[in-house]
């Protein structure tokens, strides 16, 4: 569990994210070091093409953390990152290169950069095999219709209903000529960080073992509360997104009883999204779990509206709590992002490793 720290009897304790990020580091290195191991260092391509001061703060993170545990880090500036130029000029002849350079495993893109759809196209000409940020299109869809696991030569093609049908069920570990998907690293963080501290059921069957548990989520953005609440629903949470005009429940829970003596099925085999008709209140007064990733530093969950007991988890670079939280809550984790660090880095060991398989088959 992580290391967690209280100052005052009777107030929720204080949770911080290095005693989970920890054990994944540990884990990492382990692979980097034991016998069969590739002998060159997987290599990381960072592309920074803005003048964000913290897309570059987080681009030097990024190297520190790299350079520590064993793996090579190389960022490439262009656009606005350099002296005189433009914000997104040349970030997709950058992207480009490192798809077609062998010696580069793994591609970070540091966003924003137009914003919008525009990202998106950019993030769409990352090569599946070496998008460490699992947002291709590629992985978003296996995200949401709850396909944990792929053959590598799949990454090949473009998405295919075909797959979902011979796809295995959710398991713990992939089943011969499977590999895991490669899942957004930063709802893949929030994810291990509540397992970690103890939403998830673990005596509960593989892949429903949020069953039973109520979270919100405020923030749908695609690269974190979408994906987020996906992930959440298809292990098992009721889950109310919240975003700033409406409120959506994912679930794959039946809403209703089947009707005409139909079989009713236990849940749905990918979660659901439904229109919500509470308000954001009465969402948090029966929820287990709030996660909050609003870029806003005004923007503060009220502790009043908090259910007793719950799980607090602070995603934005601001704090989206008051200061009181813990006077409802029994656990706040204020950051996560020494967790994203481990799973981008995860990411980019189970990309090396496909691509091998891959390269093994064809040989």
């Amino acid at each position: 569990m992580a290391a967690s720290t209280t100052t005052q009897t009777g107030m929720g304790k204080l949770v911080k994210a290095d005693g989970i990020a920890a054990k994944f580091r540990n884990e990492i290195e382990q692979a980097l070091t034991e016998p069969g191991a590739r002998a060159r260092k997987p290599r990381l391509l960072g592309i920074l093409s803005t003048s964000s001061a913290p897309s570059r703060s987080y681009a030097q993170f990024t190297k520190k953390t790299c350079e520590a545990i064993g793996i090579e880090f190389v960022l490439k500036e262009v656009g606005g990152a350099v002296e005189g130029g433009v914000d997104g000029e040349g970030a997709e002849e950058a992207i480009i290169e490192g798809n077609e350079d062998q010696s580069v495993d793994g591609i970070m893109v540091y966003y924003p950069i137009f914003g919008g759809s525009q990202d998106h196209y950019l993030q769409q000409v990352v090569s599946p095999f070496k998008d460490v940020e699992g947002l291709h299109v590629k992985f978003h869809y296996n995200l949401y219709h709850n396909i944990r696991f792929i053959r590598p030569q799949s990454l090949l093609g473009l998405p295919s209903s075909t797959e979902s049908p011979a796809a295995p069920a959710p398991a713990a570990e992939a089943p011969e000529g499977y590999v895991k998907s490669i899942i957004p690293c930063t709802p893949l963080a929030i994810v291990k960080a509540l397992e970690a501290i103890g939403l998830y059921n673990t005596i509960l069957d593989y892949g429903d073992r949020a069953y039973g548990r109520t979270v919100t989520i405020i923030n749908r953005s695609e690269v974190v509360g979408r994906p987020l609440a996906a992930l959440l629903a298809n292990d098992g949470a009721r889950v109310f997104s919240v975003d700033i005009d409406s409120i959506q429940e994912y679930t794959k829970r039946p809403t209703a009883n089947a009707s005409g003596g139909e079989k009713v099925k236990k849940y749905n085999p990918r979660h659901v999204v439904h229109p919500c008709s509470l308000s954001l209140e009465q969402c948090l007064a029966i929820s287990d779990a709030v996660v909050s990733a609003v870029p806003s530093a005004s923007y503060k969950v009220p502790t009043k509206w908090l259910k007793d007991g719950c799980i607090c988890v602070n995603v934005a670079s601001e704090r989206n709590f008051e200061s009181d939280v813990r006077e409802k809550a029994s656990l706040y984790m204020p950051a996560v992002g020494k967790i994203t660090q481990m799973m981008l880095l995860r990411n980019l060991l189970r990309l090396c490793h496909y691509r091998e398989l891959l390269e093994n088959t064809a040989a």
